[in-house]
């Protein structure tokens, strides 16, 4: 036997020994990986908080591989053959793999605390969703931002590219390039929203002449959704730039008017009665405001103010609409009577 290996070309021995380490050692890593988190899932399955089971589940993927190069860095201390080919290949792999593992645990918290929010109250549910959705964005920007830097540190062609990637993410060159650069003022708008919170997820907004509820909030733009389904684009420094008006910042509970334009002739008791039996009738008014008021008046008309609540603005809006019309039915049909009347000479 030592005859016939003595005959066989040295690196094909060394190769097929590199070979038979590699596999050792991919499948004491696979192995080591199962053992680990299949006692990491079975103590998540115990507790009671459903965020052990999202963070054991999202890192699961990642940290299998990472576990692979582990053992390949082990494996590259025994051989030099294989040494060759991991020093290559580390400084490329390894920065991935860790900006891999940071974006499983950075959206498993994110997920996590959101599930965590559920049982809370409507208004503060909504301002922790909107907080943790910018963070996400924006700590997922940061980590691919840097991890790309680091990659490219490890290709001598690119290295220049690596330094200047690397070192304008500190916070110094955020804050020199963030008046030149649109990309880096947006960020650091989403960071401001996510800090003050002028508005959050949900939230019944008027900007520029445009009304809709706040669907989504990026880390560059607000998405606005129209009580007709359209979708507005308005860039996150909007709102910090420019005065809108949030209909929803401390509570959900909504007051609105419906302005009707009537004959100065027309007899306010009567209407503020049938008004009043009206919106009691309705299923949406909360029981909160309900005021008829005069509130201007000239020549050839009267402006008369129909104010009601609601619990929120999509019931408020169906509140609004309802009412409106059946108060113009029922104002058509006393302008019906009284013609009728008038018309009637045994009247």
């Amino acid at each position: 036997m030592n005859e016939l290996l003595s005959g066989l070309d040295p690196r094909l021995l060394e190769a097929g020994s590199a070979v038979l380490l590699v596999a050792i050692g991919v499948v004491v890593a696979l192995v080591a990986h199962w053992l680990l988190f299949g006692l990491l899932l079975r103590l998540a399955h115990a507790s009671e908080s459903k965020a052990d089971d999202i963070v054991v589940k999202a890192l699961r993927g990642p940290t299998r591989y990472a576990m692979l190069a582990l053992g390949l860095a082990f494996e590259a201390r025994m051989s030099a053959m294989i040494a060759q080919v991991w020093d290559k290949l580390a400084g490329f792999l390894m920065p991935a793999l860790v900006g891999w593992i940071a974006l499983a645990a950075l959206h498993a918290f994110v997920e996590a605390s959101a599930l965590e929010g559920e049982a809370a109250g409507s208004k503060a549910a909504r301002r922790k969703r909107t907080r943790l959705a910018i963070f996400a964005r924006i700590g997922t920007f940061l980590i691919v931002f840097v991890t790309l830097g680091l990659m490219l540190l490890s290709i001598p062609g690119v290295r220049d590219i690596g330094l200047t990637l690397m070192a304008s993410a500190g916070l110094a060159g955020l804050a020199v390039g963030a008046a030149a650069q649109p990309a880096l003022k947006s960020l650091i708008g989403g960071l401001q929203m996510a800090l003050t919170e002028p508005v959050a997820i949900g939230d019944l907004v008027v900007i520029e002449g445009q009304t809709g509820r706040v669907e989504d909030i990026k880390t560059t733009y607000v998405v606005l959704r129209t009580w007709d389904d359209r979708h507005v684009i308005v860039p996150t420094t909007k709102f910090l730039e420019t005065t809108f008006q949030n209909w929803t910042r401390d509570s959900s509970k909504l007051a609105g008017a419906v302005m009707l334009h009537l004959d100065p002739l027309t007899e306010i008791a009567p209407l503020r009665a049938e008004f009043e039996r009206q919106v009691a009738a309705h299923p949406l008014w909360d029981k909160r405001m309900a005021t008829l008021k005069v509130t201007e008046s000239t020549a050839g008309t009267i402006e008369v103010s129909l104010a009601m609540s609601a619990r929120g603005p999509d019931d408020l809006f169906e509140l609004s609409c309802a009412i409106r019309e059946s108060m113009l039915a029922w104002l058509r049909e006393q302008t019906r009577a009284t013609t009728d009347q008038r018309s009637d000479p045994s009247a």
